[in-house]
């Protein structure tokens, strides 16, 4: 259904998009992840047809997508980062106003995705009056008026509350049991790995993993993490625990440690305790998505 073969974008001397290639089926959810800067806007710009790339093709059902009056495009929907949307104009109104752009004129065609949204009942309200979850769910509804087979999500949920949050979760897996193929850019982690089917993470323009959850959790070599919680700061055997497990760090009295097997851990408390190291707590975890999120792309700070 979707397909974006070897993509390239530059800026100048910035590659912001370097060979990327993806690929989505009928009624599967593909996450893209990555830091700010990493070029996932700029992908989805390319994969919407509002943003040329230097080489590279994107096709949608198999037809590929040239230039922006490309009728190709028609199958396609997108729900933009920043909200799309007349403020002084009622929730009806806005979407009379997108659906003349595809010639979709229907009454029915608006209360279809009126009702998908839960916004049925705020169909005569002016949308400046709505919460930014409310908005949020309109964008969405904007986006689905023409009926499209392929749905490009650019951080749909960012900024609203956990409720808006869930009724969005809703909305889209509602889609995807219709056979709507979604691609959907995040910075929550638990969204993409409760909603996506396949996460690709993009970094420095290139992809740099694509699979499903559990294809990319089986890259991080650490099975279990172990949280110790000390009951005096001052703890100084951090440079002898590197030989002992594969990772660990101290953050105040949080001791951190990253083993290969769980049945290790016994032996661990052992050896803190005969070397003057007590503690009030212990709790172990399972590596998540963040975890290969931040192994793949490293823990420094991105602000641009």
């Amino acid at each position: 259904m979707l397909q974006a073969i070897a993509l390239e974008k530059a800026y100048g001397t910035l590659k912001a998009v370097d060979g990327v290639s993806l690929e989505a089926e009928r009624g599967q959810v593909i996450g893209l992840l990555g830091p700010n800067g990493a070029g996932k806007t700029t992908t989805i710009g390319m994969l919407a047809g509002l943003v040329t790339p230097d080489a590279g093709e994107v096709r949608i059902c198999g037809e590929r997508i040239l230039g922006d009056t490309s009728p190709v495009k028609r199958r396609l929907g997108l729900v933009p980062q920043e909200l799309a949307l007349f403020d002084e104009l009622s929730a009806m109104a806005n979407l009379e106003l997108f659906g003349a752009l595809y010639g979709v004129t229907a009454a029915k065609e608006r209360d279809r995705v009126l009702d998908l949204v839960g916004l049925r009942d705020r169909a005569k309200d002016k949308t400046g009056t709505f919460s930014g979850g409310m908005k949020r769910r309109l964008n969405l509804a904007a986006a689905l008026l023409h009926d499209p087979d392929v749905l490009l999500l650019d951080e749909p949920t960012v900024g609203v509350d956990p409720q808006s949050r869930n009724a969005i979760f809703d909305n889209l897996e509602t889609l995807k049991a219709m056979g709507k193929t979604l691609l959907y850019t995040t910075h929550y982690m638990e969204e993409a790995a409760r909603l996506c089917d396949r996460i690709a993470i993009m970094d420095h323009g290139k992809l740099i993993a694509n699979d499903d959850l559990a294809g990319l959790l089986r890259r991080v070599p650490v099975s279990s993490f172990v949280l110790v919680e000390l009951e005096e700061d001052g703890f100084t055997g951090i440079e002898v625990l590197r030989s002992m497990v594969l990772e660990v760090s101290l953050h105040g009295r949080q001791l951190r440690l990253g083993l290969d097997r769980l049945d290790s851990l016994p032996e661990l408390l052992l050896w803190l305790s005969a070397n003057g190291a007590s503690y009030a707590h212990v709790q172990s975890e399972r590596p998540t998505l963040e975890t290969v999120f931040l192994q793949l792309t490293g823990r420094s700070l991105r602000d641009a």
